[in-house]
């Protein structure tokens, strides 16, 4: 097998990857596309990336699209990842929308580390109030892992101890070394497979979008789209969440910065005066 790939077989990939999923493979990145499909070849029998490529494309290889997407979006997180988006989220966000039915929408939330994350922090501070959590991702395979909320114990180490202690359990026999989030918790998370390219089917409307080091992988055009699609399910006055390294410079969405990384969409009354005084 021919682990080396050429130019015309890395430009399809860059480019199916971005027209499916908005997120762009830098030119340099020859080496995170082989090291992450180079197995997959050798299972499906193919000897190059453009043998490969050209089953993917095909009828027949409906299944390996997406598991080459798969091995291809996934990012690596973390339990508490930021941490202070969190203490936003319950020292600010939280009081201030006082006691109704609080939506949350984790945008991109691969294995489910940031949807947990989210969600110990509205048991702790809302209890048995009426909240819930919609949880989506691009990757089929990485929402198996979320759904299943079960991890690796050395992930732990950001979640703070008492959280650990009323959130988690320990693995015993087959699952020794594994930590698992308790189902009360995750009974609280919807996890259901989405494209952000995509506008969601319904009409529905969250008071927090976390969107945290999605953006960063797509070029203006494609974060313009995505933010639009997610802005139409932001409530006014909700907030939306990046990560600490992105920004919304030079994109035309309509919400305010409160600190970086944390915006704010107006509430109903202040869009329309501003509307009114242009």
């Amino acid at each position: 097998m021919n682990t080396e790939i050429s130019s015309f077989a890395f430009h399809k990939i860059r480019d199916y990857v971005h027209r499916t999923a908005g997120i762009v493979i830098g030119a340099d990145k020859t080496a995170l596309v082989t090291g992450r499909l180079w197995r997959r070849l050798e299972l499906t029998g193919h000897s190059t990336y453009e043998s490969y490529f050209a089953f993917v494309s095909s009828a027949a290889g409906e299944q390996e699209r997406q598991v080459m997407l798969d091995l291809l979006t996934t990012n690596e997180t973390y339990f508490f990842r930021e941490p202070a988006h969190f203490d936003f989220l319950r020292n600010q966000i939280i009081p201030e929308l006082g006691p109704h039915k609080m939506r949350v929408w984790c945008a991109a939330s691969s294995t489910g580390e940031e949807a947990h994350s989210i969600a110990m922090v509205l048991s702790d501070t809302l209890g048995k109030c009426d909240w819930d959590i919609l949880a989506t991702d691009i990757s089929g395979k990485v929402l198996e892992t979320a759904r299943a909320g079960v991890y690796r114990a050395e992930r732990i180490n950001h979640i703070p101890k008492d959280y650990l202690q009323r959130f988690c359990r320990r693995g015993i026999g087959d699952y020794e070394g594994m930590l698992a989030v308790v189902p009360s918790l995750r009974s609280r998370i919807c996890f259901e497979q989405h494209n952000l390219l995509h506008e969601r089917a319904s009409d529905e409307q969250f008071d927090v979008v976390f969107l945290r080091n999605v953006l960063i992988y797509f070029d203006q055009a494609t974060k313009q789209k995505v933010l639009d699609n997610i802005l139409k399910r932001l409530r006014p006055g909700g907030w939306l969440i990046l990560g600490h390294c992105e920004s919304l410079q030079g994109l035309n969405v309509g919400v305010k910065v409160m600190r970086p990384s944390i915006y704010r969409k107006p509430e109903v009354a202040q869009a329309l005066l501003k509307r009114l005084a242009s």
